[in-house]
């Protein structure tokens, strides 16, 4: 059984000095600190080892859109996620046709895992129940009111694959339907909403356990109206998406989430196709977007964001720039996100766990990443 030692090891929710893990057949078998129980056979002697990181919401990377590309452009996604750190993932389908939606969510319950590349968790539709008045890149001719009829359609298309969803609270219909997907299993995040507070907290006492984004197409946080934003940052019923990019949110703006959230915060891509790809013009859930440089969130041609081009390594790089502890931003990029899916096996070093391990440098640069115990990503000493 493979033992590795690092010089500090997310365990728990604490970096841990001088850690140790133990794996056989994939999964963990044993962790600790202080001497490990034989001699290891993996010596890491600076930076942090770390749980696979989770990403439950993407779009898409390296030219393919998730929800319409082939089994040969799905692969290559799973394959090259942990290139950038991520072993487990949601993919993310944003508003479209019913019946593309419909198609998108039996193809993805029908392909096979992808050997040593990323683990799919279920799928994430964004959409079609979104706040016209909230669109961001979202197509606003497809936004509509949930249907109890078309939300059972989603919902059988979907048998075993479909995760969960967004909508905004505040449409006719929005409760129920927050009803109607919970009750099938499925979660469901609040997001492109223009709602009230108050509307936001009977999606939650509905049922509703996410948040989409924070402060991205949504009713921000004033003294006298709290919006969607506010519940979030004070609701603790809520795990909150986050797009660590600096651009979707400035950095004054992540401190003040993390300073009241942030055990809740889920650190997100929400990449699109233009992730890993050179400065141009893509297409993206049937519009063109504009890539000005490499790493630069793609834009539509009026200059609405529409994604990111974000690498999740990068977010939590980010985030301790800005001066979060860095087992916070490691937890919200591991465990804080799978729970907030029910993936109890991913995110975290513990018996029992998947061995999706990622090796940090001390520059919090990524530096190797193992899916099931095998090295998939950079090299180890």
């Amino acid at each position: 059984m493979p033992i590795v030692t690092a010089p500090a090891m997310l365990l728990g929710r604490d970096l841990v000095a001088d850690a140790w893990l133990v794996y056989d057949d994939g999964r963990v078998v044993a962790v600790g600190d202080g001497p490990p129980p034989a001699a290891p056979d993996v010596v890491l002697r600076s930076g942090v080892l770390a749980p696979g990181l989770v990403d439950i919401q993407c779009n898409g990377a390296f030219d393919h859109d998730l929800a319409s590309t082939d089994d040969e452009g799905w692969d290559e996604v799973m394959r090259r996620l942990p290139e950038l750190g991520v072993t487990a993932v949601v993919p993310t389908f944003v508003t479209a046709p019913l019946l593309e939606l419909t198609a998108a969510l039996r193809a993805a319950a029908g392909r096979t895992p992808v050997a040593r590349g990323a683990r799919c968790l279920g799928v994430h539709v964004e959409g079609p129940y979104l706040s016209p008045a909230r669109p961001g890149a979202h197509r606003v001719d497809l936004l509509r009111e949930p249907d109890e009829d078309e939300i059972e359609r989603l919902i059988d298309a979907g048998r075993g694959v479909l995760r969960y969803v967004t909508l905004a609270p505040e449409l006719p219909g929005a409760l129920d339907a927050v009803r109607q997907f919970t009750a099938a299993g499925i979660r469901v995040a609040v997001g492109h909403s223009d709602a009230t507070d108050a509307q936001v907290l009977a999606a939650v006492d509905a049922g509703a356990t996410l948040v989409t984004h924070l402060y991205n197409a949504q009713r921000p946080l004033a003294h006298r109206d709290a919006g969607v934003v506010g519940a979030a940052l004070s609701e603790p019923r809520l795990t909150v998406g986050l797009i660590a990019d600096l651009e979707h949110v400035l950095p004054t703006a992540l401190r003040v989430a993390f300073a009241a959230a942030g055990d809740r915060i889920a650190l997100v891509s929400d990449a699109s196709p233009t992730l890993g790809v050179a400065p141009g013009r893509y297409r993206f859930a049937g519009d063109t977007v504009v890539v000005d440089a490499v790493g630069a969130p793609p834009r539509r041609e009026d200059g609405t964001l529409a994604g990111s081009a974000l690498r999740l390594d990068h977010a939590v790089r980010n985030v301790i720039a800005c001066g979060i502890e860095p087992a916070t931003a490691l937890l919200a990029a591991t465990r804080t996100p799978a729970d907030a899916v029910g993936a109890s096996d991913v995110g975290r070093l513990e018996p029992g766990s998947h061995a999706d391990l990622v090796w940090f440098d001390d520059d919090w640069t990524l530096r190797a990443t193992w899916v099931g115990g095998h090295l998939v990503n950079g090299s180890t000493p």
